[in-house]
């Protein structure tokens, strides 16, 4: 009869070799126990991965509506924040020169009409808004500031109204300026005449933020403040009756012409409603989503425990066996 050995090099490499499978199927299982999610998906899932791939298609999907609905968010919450301070800063200063007009008084006017000028600045600032260097009323064109200062475009009144006598033709003059075609257009408003393309927020759902800075109602503000802006001012030098004139027709215009940016912030409004609900929706996909992933990948614990106890048996028996082979002697082989 035959006896087939292996020598002691062999022997111990085949050791070694099979306490390495079993650590590693160990640290495989603790993992796994840890985690609850397999980390074989092939022999988990059989092979069929078309569930798994449908599912992680679409939590792409939403992570991309997500990300557009985020920056939808920002924008319009800005643009809310931006216009509500514009709309803020003309009607306090319509009520004011309405007060100041009936005053009567030169530096009153002279005073009121100052303050116009900077509140102009302001105005136009507001509308220069950004977010990270993307103007958001400059339409498609977001690296350039939709509007210039104050300073510009009061100079190229004084050119416009030089020579006006009566606050009928001062108007007059104005409301060709800011009109259509007007050197609104070409002095003030330096953005696109295309506005942003609408923002993605699921399967076929946009929402449109058709907002710029040239739109008819934040010009009609803008054209008010600087007929007060000019009413005092030391070039053109218009007699103290007109200046009090052009004082009171700028804070009634002001008072009273703020429906079309009402208006604009209700839509904006409106907008940020659908956006949130968008959000709210593209969160409670994603969820569903994720829990079917981790269902799909999710291993059973008790199985995994059981299969971690078996490895550590064997583990434990293969350290026994090591052990004893180490203490074996001639005399103990031979006997």
């Amino acid at each position: 009869m035959s006896i087939n050995t292996i020598g002691d090099l062999a022997q111990s490499y085949l050791l070694r070799r099979q306490n390495g499978d079993l650590k590693a199927q160990m640290g495989t299982l603790i993992e796994e126990l840890s985690s609850g999610r397999t980390s074989d998906v092939a022999r988990h899932l059989s092979g069929s991965y078309s569930y798994l791939a449908d599912v992680e298609r679409n939590l792409s999907l939403l992570e991309g509506y997500d990300s557009a609905t985020n920056e939808a968010r920002l924008f319009t919450d800005t643009m809310q924040n931006a216009l509500e301070g514009f709309q803020k800063v003309a009607s306090d200063l319509g009520l004011d020169l309405i007060t100041a007009s009936q005053s009567n008084m030169a530096p009153i006017i002279t005073a009121i009409s100052d303050r116009a000028a900077g509140d102009l600045d302001v105005m136009l600032s507001k509308l220069n808004t950004n977010i990270g260097g993307r103007f958001l009323f400059s339409g498609i064109d977001t690296d350039v500031a939709p509007v210039t200062n104050a300073d510009t475009m009061l100079t190229a009144l004084r050119t416009e109204l030089a020579g006006a006598t009566d606050l009928a033709d001062i108007q007059t003059r104005l409301d060709t300026w800011f009109g259509p075609g007007g050197g609104f257009e070409t002095v003030t408003y330096q953005g696109s005449t295309t506005s942003l393309a609408p923002f993605a927020l699921g399967r076929g759902e946009t929402v449109d933020l058709d907002l710029r800075a040239d739109d008819a109602s934040t010009r009609a503000l803008l054209k008010h403040t600087a007929l007060a802006a000019l009413a005092a001012d030391d070039v053109l030098v218009f007699p103290a009756d007109l200046r009090q004139q052009m004082i009171d027709a700028a804070g009634k215009g002001l008072s009273f012409e703020q429906s079309g940016v009402t208006q604009i912030r209700a839509d904006l409004g409106y907008a940020q409603s659908r956006i949130e609900e968008s959000a709210t929706r593209i969160s409670a996909e994603r969820t569903s989503f994720q829990t079917a992933r981790t269902e799909l990948l999710a291993v059973d614990p008790y199985e995994t425990v059981t299969r971690l106890e078996d490895v550590q048996f064997q583990l434990e028996g293969l350290y026994t066996i090591t052990a004893r082979l180490s203490r074996l002697s001639l005399t103990d082989y031979l006997a």
